[in-house]
């Protein structure tokens, strides 16, 4: 009688420890679950942070910096570059920008162009 007293104590105590531990690795799970929720949005933003920048240098000096009329290969590798990076508002931007008809109106979307890429890069 006191042997089944001791066993039963015995199994209500590794009882206990397991559901102890169940909650334990539980608790880590949820919280290695939103560590890695958040490691992949910085992750993201910083791929889209490289996109951005990417394209804004390139842009900056094929377009900007250029002293000639901007080539086809190079219109192409820039719509090939916006159109990578998966933003909606930069391609209509982008779009805007070069369905300019003339200099002047080609001057202002430059200008909202770069506004809406500075505004994509998050610190």
């Amino acid at each position: 009688m006191q042997n089944d007293n001791v066993k039963f104590k015995v199994l209500l105590v590794i009882l206990v420890l397991l559901l102890a531990s169940n909650v334990f690795f539980a608790m880590q799970y949820i919280a290695t679950q939103h560590e890695l929720q958040e490691v992949q949005a910085a992750l993201e933003t910083q791929n889209i942070n490289e996109k951005t920048l990417a394209f804004t240098q390139l842009f900056i000096e094929k377009v900007l910096k250029s002293e000639t009329e901007v080539d086809f290969e190079t219109r192409l590798q820039l719509e090939n570059n916006v159109r990578g990076m998966g933003d909606q508002e930069i391609l209509t931007q982008w779009q805007k920008f070069t369905e300019s008809k003339n200099e002047q109106e080609a001057q202002k979307e430059v200008k909202n162009l770069l506004g809406v890429l500075m505004a994509k890069i998050k610190i």
